[in-house]
């Protein structure tokens, strides 16, 4: 997937660091625990992101210890099973496959026979989580038919694309009985999908350009994009999610939540746009900073 919503890990407290892995690692063992060992590849900072802001504000954090899906010989504190667990396991699954399927049709027969074959072996995961979440699939499904057609016509509008693509993330958020923490979180999931999807497009600049593919940074900008424009648009959604975020308690974990949204993004941004990000993913967030 992404893997673009994560922490800046030197800015956490020991205590919100701990929280943070502990629900990462919650988050890999109910991926296999519901959908078997080759859930948890797909396992990433997004959905731990959403799997904490779906955390009740009352609930505290009290970890316990299991064993770790990548080294079954240690045993690692993690949180145990919850409803927001329980929801962003369902929807990685469901958002992953379709996009696989989206990667299989656009990188065509042969290129794309890594993506079909990863779908196919996801796919009777994804049945069983369609079922227990029946109107994200929906959503998901319709909104990447409309971002289909509406790359097939080169259009040059990125509001239009990235408001298809910030859909799906809106409905990511199961609905409560609290009905202003819920339109709180319908925002901020919707600014946060609309940043996803354009700082990935920027990312996928040089290469779209090259295969001649779609991308609505190109087809509004030019071949070379215009970082100056698309900063500001940004910086846009990145001030609305933060708005909604302002507006509901989360609790423990407001403190790495602030982190990711005021910290880690602004990063993660400046390094798309300097060439940093290559680099910068494949570093390993648990390692301590030496």
């Amino acid at each position: 997937m992404f893997g673009y919503v994560r922490p800046v890990r030197e800015e956490l407290k020991c205590k919100d660091f701990d929280l943070y892995r502990a629900t990462y690692c919650g988050l890999c063992r109910e991926l296999r625990r519901k959908y078997g060992l080759l859930a948890p590849m797909f396992l990433n900072f997004d959905f731990t992101f959403l799997a904490l802001l779906l955390w009740p504000a009352e609930q505290r954090f009290v970890p316990c210890r299991g064993r770790c899906h990548a080294n079954p010989l240690a045993r690692k504190e993690m949180c145990p099973a919850d409803p927001a667990l329980e929801a962003a396991a369902d929807e990685s699954i469901i958002l992953t496959y379709w996009k696989l399927r989206d990667s299989a049709r656009d990188d065509g027969p042969f290129s794309g026979l890594p993506a079909r074959g990863l779908a196919l072996l996801l796919a009777p995961a994804y049945r069983k989580a369609a079922v227990c979440r029946p109107e994200f699939d929906r959503t998901v499904r319709s909104c990447l038919e409309e971002l289909t057609g509406l790359e097939a016509e080169n259009c040059p509008s990125i509001d239009r694309t990235a408001d298809t693509f910030a859909r799906i993330l809106q409905a990511a958020a199961p609905p409560s009985e609290d009905r202003s923490r819920d339109r709180a979180l319908e925002q901020l999931l919707y600014h946060l999908g609309r940043w996803i999807y354009l700082i990935d497009a920027r990312d996928d600049l040089e290469e779209d350009r090259a295969s001649g593919c779609y991308n609505p940074v190109r087809a509004r900008y030019g071949e070379g994009g215009d970082d100056q424009a698309l900063a500001l648009t940004l910086e846009h959604s990145l001030n609305l999610a933060r708005s909604a975020f302002c507006v509901p308690d989360f609790g423990c974990r407001t403190p790495v939540m602030e982190n990711i949204l005021y910290l880690g993004l602004p990063m993660i941004q400046q390094a798309v746009f300097d060439g940093s990000w290559s680099r910068l993913k494949k570093e390993k967030i648990w390692r301590k900073p030496t």
